[in-house]
């Protein structure tokens, strides 16, 4: 929840119903920065490939002009996945060299939004950097190969892949622990780490040590106030998201194949017992987002099915506040304070 002054309060205490507030108007500086960039929008009319080239031009950290944040240092690798090569970007933070020297260092690896279709590594790479220097984990930043072109599960199939990498010797002669090694992502990000979660629980394989699950699409939020209030004029569509997710569902489908209300489709639609035995979560959601809600009720339902939940909620940010850090200093303070939840939920207490 938030406090009067906006500042965001990391909470346990989640809404019942689920449904979040938002300050009386956005946090100005992303008003202006929308303003100042009218053509910018993520589920908009003119389609995801003109959005895939204008996301590129404004937030690509090539074509920043300002505000790219310091790192300490940048690996660019790829591993051989099921589908094909996937490329990883590693971001290794300068506030943490004595843990990766010592093997002990902690990894979050990143699964990017953009409703499945849009965005890349370069679009996220200078929020990212600041969540690998406050955190004092490696962030290991991967390419998934895009929908419509490819669809569910290919891009789960490819985050497993990065998974089992971190979690090898890969890992290992990067200094990360193994028990250390969490995942994340934002929106579509959010709904594939999720779902990446339960599939690895169901197939036996090694858990995550997290889940930080950042204004996640757990589900369509056909049903809430957050896409009623939020439906157009701060970034996200509400109507766009629908189409994100005919992009991602296979078509046509095989016979008893896949439907929206899948568990690693829609993991925000699936009972609260049908949750448990999981990763530790993270859920952060903003108040001026269409899918401020849908976060809401997946903490609510992953709490009562007995995970640890840490819920942050910002009343005044919009969605995709995580590319926007050069223009917006709270934008800025939201980024440096994921940092910080992200060492405290993998270190087990906050890194100086």
């Amino acid at each position: 929840m938030t406090q009067g002054n906006g500042d965001p309060k990391m909470s346990s205490s989640i809404p019942n119903p689920p449904i979040g507030t938002r300050s009386r108007r956005p946090n100005g500086a992303l008003e202006d920065f929308l303003d100042n960039n009218p053509d910018l929008e993520l589920g908009g009319s003119k389609g995801f490939i003109t959005e895939r080239a204008h996301h590129q031009k404004i937030f690509g950290i090539h074509n920043l002009k300002k505000g790219v944040n310091a790192i300490g240092s940048v690996e660019f690798t790829a591993i051989r996945g099921p589908h094909g090569t996937i490329p990883i970007r590693i971001l290794y933070p300068e506030s943490a060299e004595d843990w990766r020297d010592r093997g002990e260092a902690g990894a979050l690896i990143y699964c990017h939004g953009g409703g499945y279709t849009v965005g890349s590594v370069d679009e996220f790479e200078n929020g990212l950097r600041l969540v690998a220097e406050r955190s004092g984990c490696q962030v290991y930043c991967f390419d998934y190969r895009p929908a419509p072109e490819f669809r569910y599960p290919v891009q789960l199939d490819e985050y497993d892949a990065v998974i089992d990498w971190v979690q090898s010797e890969e890992g290992r002669n990067r200094g990360v622990r193994a028990d250390r090694v969490a995942g994340g992502g934002d929106s579509s990000g959010g709904n594939l780490t999720a779902a990446v979660c339960l599939r690895r629980r169901d197939k036996g394989k090694k858990p995550l040590c997290a889940q930080i699950l950042v204004y996640p699409t757990a589900r369509l939020p056909f049903d809430t106030l957050a896409a009623k209030e939020n439906s157009s004029g701060y970034y996200l569509h509400t109507n766009g998201i629908f189409s994100f997710a005919a992009h991602y569902m296979p078509r046509p489908p095989k016979a008893n194949g896949p439907s929206p209300l899948d568990a690693y489709i829609s993991p925000g639609y699936q009972p609260a017992k049908d949750l448990a035995n999981q990763p530790k979560a993270a859920v952060i959601t903003n108040g001026f987002d269409p899918l401020r809600d849908v976060g809401i009720e997946y903490a609510s339902k992953l709490k009562e099915a007995g995970v640890d939940v840490k819920w942050v909620h910002h009343e005044d940010l919009i969605h995709g506040w995580l590319q926007m850090t050069p223009w917006c200093h709270a934008a800025g303070d939201a980024t440096r304070e994921l940092g910080k939840l992200v060492g405290a939920i993998v270190y087990g207490y906050e890194k100086e």
